[in-house]
C-alpha cells in the first residue's frame, strides 16, 4: 500500500468532500491572501466550490474555539466535514502577547484534530514583521494558505490509506 500522496494522480480526490476554512480577520489583507491560496488548492484537487464554507474569527486566539465547534457538526452520525484549515497571523510586537496568543492557537487547533480525527490544519503566522508575513502571505517565501490546506488533503489521504488496511 502506497501512503504518500501523489498529487499528480489526484486531481479529483476532494469531489465529495466537505471543507471548512477559518480566517482569523485581524490582519484582513494576510487573511484575504492566505484564503485566495486555500480556495485555489482546493479546486486544483477537484472540490465542489459549494462544499467549503469560509468562516471568520476575530483573531488567531478565537480560531480553535470555531474549529473544536464546526469538528463536532454532524449529519447522520457522520462528521460534516472531513478537513478544515485555519488561517491566520500573529506577528510579534512590543509585548510578548505573540507567545501566549500562539501557544493557545497551535494547541488549541491540535486539539481539534486529536479529538475529532478531524485533519485540522495550522496555517496561521506567527512572525516578527509585516515584512515576514507578506512573505509567507504571496511573497518571496510562498503562500502558507495553500501549504496548510494541502497538508489538509495530505492528511485526508493518509487517514483513507490507513483505514482501507489490509492483511
Amino acid at each position: 500500500m502506497n501512503f504518500k500522496f501523489d498529487r499528480n494522480a489526484n486531481q479529483d480526490f476532494l469531489v465529495d468532500s466537505k471543507v471548512a476554512i477559518i480566517v482569523g480577520y485581524f490582519y484582513q489583507d494576510i487573511g484575504d491572501k492566505l484564503l485566495a491560496a486555500a480556495q485555489e488548492t482546493l479546486v486544483k484537487y477537484g472540490i465542489n466550490k459549494n462544499n467549503v464554507n469560509v468562516f471568520y474569527a476575530p483573531g488567531a486566539f478565537e480560531i480553535p474555539l470555531l474549529a473544536k465547534r464546526l469538528a463536532g457538526q454532524k449529519i447522520a452520525s457522520e462528521n460534516l466535514y472531513d478537513g478544515i484549515v485555519t488561517l491566520g497571523a500573529v506577528i510579534k510586537g512590543e509585548t510578548p502577547h505573540d507567545v501566549y496568543v500562539c501557544n493557545e492557537c497551535s494547541k488549541g487547533i491540535a486539539e481539534v484534530s486529536y479529538q475529532y480525527e478531524i485533519p485540522t490544519t495550522f496555517g496561521v503566522l506567527t512572525t516578527l514583521d509585516m515584512d515576514q508575513t507578506i512573505g509567507r502571505a504571496g511573497g518571496y517565501k510562498g503562500n502558507k494558505g495553500e501549504e496548510a490546506t494541502m497538508a489538509m488533503i495530505e492528511m485526508l489521504y493518509l487517514m483513507k490509506q490507513a483505514d482501507s488496511q489490509a492483511f
